[in-house]
């Protein structure tokens, strides 16, 4: 029977692997480093655990373009026609996910996310070729991007749907349940795989039960992709647009003094920090704009709506104040009468 590699095309690979090294080694070298990836106490970025994360991807690689030039899978033969020992391989795509999303570059965050979700979708679509397990394969990146704008409409357009929602949970529950259940098998079937004395029933068993045990755990690995990618996408449009508005340059810190003296000790005493006197400070702040006044109206420009007693009064005081001979003379002059002249003195008008 003719056979040709199915599902959805992954990313082109590429591979540094020799072809010495046998398909099989290379598949348990890829799947052993994800597993020991997923327990280790060194943090995710450091450069050692970037290193392991690509040597393992390296060998997923090479083993997944042997098993695609093997063509050892057909979307036209049925699971039972698989043979055991080459069950495993149709984890290839998944691993190669979950290593994908192990690398933790920022700038390339999205293209790491829409990598590893075609990964994910290509192993699910196998998976749903042959019958492997029963699920719903995830919805498009177009129908998801759809679904992500619509979230964001005003309200009364494009209201939750309150029955699909409630679907949604139930079936992650239920996958929970189901993922639960397949991890207490695979652990009874795991120490004869191991141990290598187990026949090929347990063998093929356990290599059914990752393939079931992949599906919850690529469905919960897109459908978490999904939920991140519009945010991201997101966040590249708001880093592209202009500022609103033009940010004044920051003021570097100093020491403010009195004096020049003062400026100078302080100067000897914290050479880190450049010291400024009070009219260094006011010219330096008024060049800047960020004086409390500057921008404020200036009283002159409204004087003329105000009362014009008011005006004059104000006037007198200022008078007053800058200590106007003729002013000051007036009022002590008028301080004087009213100390030998009580009030009312001199009417007497109308007092017969």
């Amino acid at each position: 029977m003719a056979k040709s590699e199915q599902g959805t095309k992954p990313p082109q690979l590429s591979s540094t692997e020799p072809d010495s090294v046998k398909l099989s080694e290379q598949f348990e070298r890829g799947w052993s480093a994800l597993e020991e990836l997923d327990k280790t106490q060194e943090p995710m970025g450091s450069h050692s655990v970037q290193e392991r994360v690509q040597r393992a991807v390296r060998s997923l690689e090479s083993a997944s373009m042997r098993v695609a030039q093997l063509e050892l899978f057909s979307r036209n033969e049925e699971l039972e026609e698989v043979c055991t020992a080459e069950l495993r391989y149709l984890l290839l795509p998944a691993l190669l996910g979950a290593l994908t999303l192990k690398q933790t570059s920022r700038e390339r965050r999205l293209e790491i996310l829409q990598t590893a979700r075609v990964y994910f979708v290509d192993y699910l679509q196998r998976c749903k070729n042959y019958n492997i397990f029963q699920f719903n394969m995830p919805k498009t990146c177009e129908e998801t991007e759809a679904e992500s704008t619509s979230s964001f409409a005003p309200p009364g357009q494009g209201q939750p749907n309150l029955v699909a929602m409630a679907a949604q949970r139930q079936a992650k529950i239920e996958r929970y349940r189901q993922k639960k259940e397949l991890e207490v098998q695979l652990e009874t079937v795991k120490s004869a795989v191991d141990s290598g004395q187990a026949d090929e029933d347990i063998s093929r068993r356990f290599y059914l039960l990752h393939l079931r045990r992949w599906i919850s755990l690529s469905l919960e690995e897109v459908e978490s992709i999904d939920q991140e990618i519009p945010i991201l996408k997101n966040m590249g449009v708001l880093k592209s647009m202009p500022p609103s508005q033009s940010n004044r340059p920051p003021m570097k810190p100093f020491i403010l003094t009195k004096d020049a003296v003062q400026a100078r000790v302080f100067g000897a005493g914290y050479p880190s920090l450049p010291t400024m006197t009070v009219d260094e400070w006011f010219t330096e702040h008024q060049k800047h704009g960020v004086l409390p006044d500057q921008g404020i109206p200036h009283r002159l420009d409204v004087e003329e709506d105000r009362d014009p007693a008011e005006v004059q009064e104000e006037q007198k005081e200022r008078q007053a104040e800058n200590d106007n001979e003729e002013s000051l003379h007036k009022a002590r002059s008028w301080d004087d009468y009213k100390d030998t002249h009580r009030r009312g003195y001199g009417n007497r008008h109308n007092m017969g």
